[in-house]
């Protein structure tokens, strides 16, 4: 195991984060392009247009939930992992993937349970009613997506444990195998067989299938890590460390589901007062807009998770190793490339918001809807920039072994300023006051990154 993973030790840094953190990022993007290929068909099927936008702007948030819980366990069996390898203690390394195996399908079964059983409350909760087509092709969606919860968190839990064990490529090309099949069966079951939203959603079922499927396949055949029976027996403390380790990337995406049932809510409400929007036909339009727009901000956001999940495995090595410096050299290099590609996407919604938004359907849409998603880009992603900066802190503090400093950042964010100004600024401002609500969060919360940024700066440097 030593002579397998010390090349991250002594690696040139440079070297290390291209052979990490882009595989990452593919599989990432690639992960992402599951719900956004599904509501580019949807948007461009005449039969589904704005109605079926805004239901898959509903039920996203519910994905992201099963998301949320599978990379606690992936994220974190892969600190966990990475640590481990680095202090040359494999045991503990294979203790806690077998352990995360058995978290995450014990998790992936109780979730889908409560999704059939309660799935029109949850539906109503994040905004599914603003009128009754929209819960209809949201009921449709939601149950098909259910079905395949297991197999999609298995997949993306799985595949952290897969960096982590020194596989990169093979976590990417598992990720790109079941989206290629999703991007080909989609317009198949759309446009072909018309089965609407449940097509959307069946096609994404398979390629997750197709994910999962390569997951179980890699386990059995690890390169660092063997495994034994014995692995998969319920270690307490085992358990507790690797969703420690994890629980920053659960509460990052769980607190994103909190913001966005406010957002999603908000819309319908302050939707409901507008001159345009109360009107029966244009009441979804709030709602698909700012999916669209969070579809974009999550292409954005996979790239700087994807640089900086990509990293975890060497922080973590080099952490374990005491090779602190080196720590600090990669902290920087990935906080500039993350400010780099904030300002890139920056670009591209101040000055091409209508290219982007036609991809989407635009062109057989309103001009209110136009209107809106050009204001809805322009506003709600003026922040980018800082928006990539934060995230990356995050991560890299979780990758260090700095639980409680990333957790408390990611839930001011999310949750203090993400919610709270979602709720308080359109009491203000309306419909604006939402899209203001991104911006706003995004600036508080760097100030407060700033401050944990120096201080892990001046913990690094006094080991050189």
């Amino acid at each position: 195991m030593e002579q397998n993973n010390a090349f991250l030790g002594s690696a040139p840094i440079g070297k290390l984060m291209r052979g990490y953190a882009l595989p990452c990022i593919i599989s990432l993007l690639v992960g992402a392009l599951y719900n956004i290929v599904d509501q580019i068909f949807i948007a461009n099927a005449s039969y589904l247009g704005s109605y079926g936008n805004a239901a898959n702007t509903v039920v996203f948030p519910l994905t992201v939930v099963a998301l949320a819980i599978a990379v606690m366990v992936g994220d974190g069996c892969c600190a966990f992992v990475s640590i481990s390898l680095g202090r040359q203690e494999g045991k503990k390394a294979s203790r806690s993937v077998g352990n995360a195996v058995l978290l995450c399908v014990a998790a992936s079964l109780i979730l889908t349970a409560v999704y059939l059983i309660f799935a029109d409350q949850i539906i109503a909760m994040f905004g599914g009613t603003v009128n009754e087509e929209t819960f209809r092709h949201s009921q449709e969606y939601f149950f098909y997506i259910t079905i395949g919860i297991p197999l999609y968190m298995f997949g993306q839990a799985m595949n952290p444990v897969i960096r982590a064990d020194g596989s990169p490529r093979f976590a990417m090309v598992s990720t790109l195998a079941g989206a290629a099949a999703n991007i080909i069966l989609d317009p198949i079951f759309i446009f072909c067989f018309r089965w609407g939203m449940m097509g959307a959603a069946v096609a994404t079922v398979i390629g997750q299938a197709i994910t999962a499927a390569l997951a179980v396949w890699y386990l059995c055949h690890m390169k660092i890590v063997k495994l034994s029976k014995q692995d998969f027996q319920l270690d307490g403390a085992v358990c507790g460390r690797t969703l420690g380790l994890g629980i920053t990337s659960f509460l990052s995406q769980i607190s994103l589901v909190a913001a966005m049932a406010a957002i999603n809510n908000m819309l319908r409400k302050y939707g409901a007062l507008d001159a345009i929007f109360s009107q029966a036909q244009y009441a979804q339009i709030p709602m698909a807009v700012v999916g669209i727009v969070m579809k974009f901000f999550q292409i954005v956001i996979s790239i700087v998770v994807g640089m900086a999940a990509g990293c975890i495995p060497i922080v973590g090595f080099n952490m374990g190793a005491g090779l602190k410096p080196r720590v600090k050299a990669l902290f920087t290099k990935l906080l500039i490339w993350e400010a780099l590609v904030g300002f890139a996407a920056l670009l591209l919604v101040e000055f091409f918001p209508r290219q982007l938004i036609g991809i989407f359907g635009a062109a057989n849409e309103s001009a209110y809807y136009t209107d809106f998603a050009i204001r809805a880009f322009q506003v709600y992603l003026c922040m980018l920039p800082l928006a990539c900066v934060n995230k990356a802190c995050f991560i890299f503090l979780q990758a260090m072994g700095k639980a409680a400093s990333s957790t408390a950042l990611s839930m001011i964010r999310e949750v203090v300023f993400g919610v709270g100004f979602a709720i308080l600024l359109p009491r203000f401002f309306a419909l604006s006051g939402v899209l203001y609500s991104m911006p706003v969060s995004d600036v508080l919360t760097f100030v407060v990154a700033a401050v944990l940024i120096a201080k892990t700066y001046r913990e690094l440097g006094a080991a050189e």
